[in-house]
């Protein structure tokens, strides 16, 4: 095991004449033995730094480090070729040899590494028992389903017993169910083995169910980097919060704080939130960000001054709960609760200080 430590990491292409910043100063750390999650749209970057960390990309500045060990260094002149890395990688389309059967597939990496028979066979059988595969030695590829594709990738990233792990989107060709297995299986897996792990996904449930810890990015740069359950539900900027799930962007003005407590003034009227990550000054536009299932739904009798009223435009029924969008005149807003609200009936609604998030209007 070794925690992985990315500082300054830069890397730049040339497409049509114009200089890109694929990864633009990233600097990062992996803890030992957890699982760091690169998450972002196509085009952020994400991939591009975890082919740096593989040595698959030569970045054009900064440092990579496994443990004490540097990996990368353009201050220092260090270039390890990724065959020296001691990784284990699980790409996109897995790569599974058709010609060979799934025990062939586990011990390629062995055998170029010219690995006594006898040992290949061992840590073979050892690695299709973790991914629950022993069976399926001597069954030909082609005749494997995709979740069994991907644990046989896996499989033979781990069966030389690597320090670091690296995986790049390896559920994104699995349907939704099976797709919803294999991650629970993926990180029951990484917690036994307690390798330091490399995750990267555009998924935002992969990314808050796998990781310890999920760096956000945009356009070559780490917007954001904490816990999932921190980013959720207390992102500090307007893009991880649309990002990471779906959320309500009332805008308005921060009127002042009251001890624990922002209160802000919005067209619907006073709102309120939470005060303990406000860097804002009194004055300033504001965008408060409430979860819909941070919405409580109640009949429009029950109003006191701290509810709004709404007309519900549409219900959806979605198994655990109702998807409601709720008619504020000027706004929208969207909101899950129980099921007994139909289109056209008046609403209140009432948001719980602790839950509402202050950003900055970056518009405003």
């Amino acid at each position: 095991m070794a925690k992985i430590q990315l500082v300054s990491l830069r890397k730049t292409y040339e497409f049509r004449g114009q200089l890109v910043r694929a990864v633009d100063d990233v600097t990062l750390e992996a803890p030992e033995g957890k699982i760091l999650t690169l998450l972002g749209p196509s085009g952020c970057g994400k991939t591009t730094t975890l082919r740096c960390v593989a040595g698959l990309e030569r970045p054009d500045d900064g440092e990579i480090r496994f443990g004490d060990r540097v990996v990368f260094s353009r201050a220092l002149g260090v270039f390890v070729p990724p065959e020296q890395r001691h990784i284990g990688m699980v790409f996109q389309s897995y790569a599974i040899w058709p010609h060979m059967t799934v025990f062939e597939n586990v011990a390629y990496p062995l055998r170029v590494r010219r690995v006594a028979s006898g040992e290949v066979r061992r840590r073979v059988q050892a690695a299709l028992e973790l991914v629950g595969l022993a069976a399926l030695a001597d069954r030909p590829a082609p005749y494997l389903s995709g979740g069994q594709q991907q644990r046989v990738a896996l499989a033979r990233a781990l069966v030389y017993e690597p320090q670091v792990l690296l995986l790049d989107e390896p559920l994104s060709n699995l349907d939704a169910k099976v797709r919803e297995q294999v991650r629970e299986e993926l990180r029951t897996l990484q917690r036994q083995l307690n390798i330091t792990t490399v995750y990267v996904t555009h998924d935002q449930i992969e990314a808050l169910a796998l990781s310890d810890v999920v760096a956000v990015m945009r356009d070559g740069k780490v917007l954001e980097v904490g816990s999932p359950r921190d980013l959720y539900e207390r992102p500090r900027t307007r893009f991880v919060a649309q990002f990471l799930g779906t959320t309500n962007l009332l805008p308005g003005r921060l009127a002042h704080v009251e001890g624990t407590t922002a209160v802000v003034e919005t067209p619907r009227g006073v709102l309120h939130a939470r005060a303990d990550k406000v860097e804002l000054q009194p004055g300033e536009s504001v965008l408060a960000s409430v979860r819909p299932e941070h919405v409580t739904v109640g009949p429009a009798s029950q109003a006191n001054p701290g509810t709004w009223i709404g007309t519900v435009r549409s219900a959806l029924f979605e198994g655990s709960a109702t998807k409601y969008r709720i008619d504020l005149g000027d706004f929208t807003l969207l909101a899950y609760g129980e099921a007994g609200w139909n289109p056209g009936d008046r609403v209140a609604l009432r948001f719980d200080a602790q839950k509402v998030i202050l950003l900055r209007d970056e518009a405003g």
